[in-house]
């Protein structure tokens, strides 16, 4: 098997896993999951360095999920990458369980930091790359973010900060799926022209299509000396499950009865 297809196969077993516990817990945001299952698969194939073992291996590169309503696809990634057992998957969302709609680094090997107030991924990020340069590392720091939350000043602040810094070990990732909440980011509040701001603020700016795996590894490998790197992945909210694709009700609605059966044969089929 190569490359691509582990990557191909990882990202279907997250958007699995996604459906049964977004199901199964009556939990939130399985469109918002989908729409970053190539990119997480992409990550923990292909990208980034880490050791299950000891996943506080201190040359680990180090990944926040900012969109951290999404992180039932991370709890899978993880899970399928050997950092704890699939089975824990099924406790999702449960009373007692250390696996909560948001993500969480509490008992959870592989979470660097928990998230869910949106807004906060990339400046942690930026100080983590920081940090990195300062104590002469080599590990890189990568936040995948929501469009929907670049609305939070904060990130800009940190946009700002880590082209003067020439952190060129920092790589953002921009799930630019279009839809947060309950309608479309221009609407919520316009962020075009939106690759032009990121560059006019000092990053190398790459724009894709968030589902084709092989430009999702190549602008992966696109760093560039002394500039910050910014990934636009034009992505389908709810990609994968036709009647989720490009709909905001699933930015909240659990798969249920014959929607969970008839999304499962979606999968199934692929």
């Amino acid at each position: 098997m190569n490359k691509v297809e582990k990557i191909e196969q990882l990202a279907l077993k997250i958007r699995r896993h996604a459906l049964d516990m977004t199901s199964n817990g009556k939990t939130s945001h399985i469109g918002s999951i989908l729409s970053i299952a190539d990119i997480l698969a992409a990550l923990y194939r292909s990208e980034l360095q880490y050791n299950t073992d000891n996943p506080k291996w201190e040359d680990r590169d180090r990944f926040i999920l900012s969109k951290g309503h999404a992180g039932a696809g991370l709890y899978a990634a993880l899970a399928e990458s050997g950092f704890f057992s699939v089975d824990k998957l099924k406790t999702h969302y449960k009373n007692g369980s250390d696996l909560s709609g948001h993500v969480s680094h509490k008992n959870i090997p592989g979470v660097e930091f928990s998230t869910g107030s949106l807004g906060h991924g990339l400046p942690v990020a930026t100080g983590m790359a920081l940090a990195a340069k300062i104590n002469k590392k080599k590990h890189n720091v990568y936040v995948l973010m929501s469009d929907g939350e670049c609305d939070e000043g904060s990130n800009w602040e940190a946009a700002l900060f880590a082209p003067h810094h020439k952190l060129d070990n920092l790589t953002v990732i921009i799930d630019r799926n279009n839809l947060q909440s309950i309608k479309s980011t221009e609407n919520t509040l316009a962020l075009e022209p939106f690759v032009d701001k990121w560059i006019a603020f000092g990053w190398h700016v790459l724009e894709i299509d968030g589902h084709n795996l092989d430009q999702i590894i190549k602008a992966l490998n696109s760093k560039v000396l002394n500039k910050p790197l910014c990934i636009v992945a034009n992505t389908i909210k709810g990609k994968g499950i036709s009647f989720m694709e490009n709909q905001v009700l699933w930015h909240y609605r659990s798969p249920q009865s014959d929607e969970y059966e008839n999304a499962l044969k979606e999968l199934d089929d692929a």
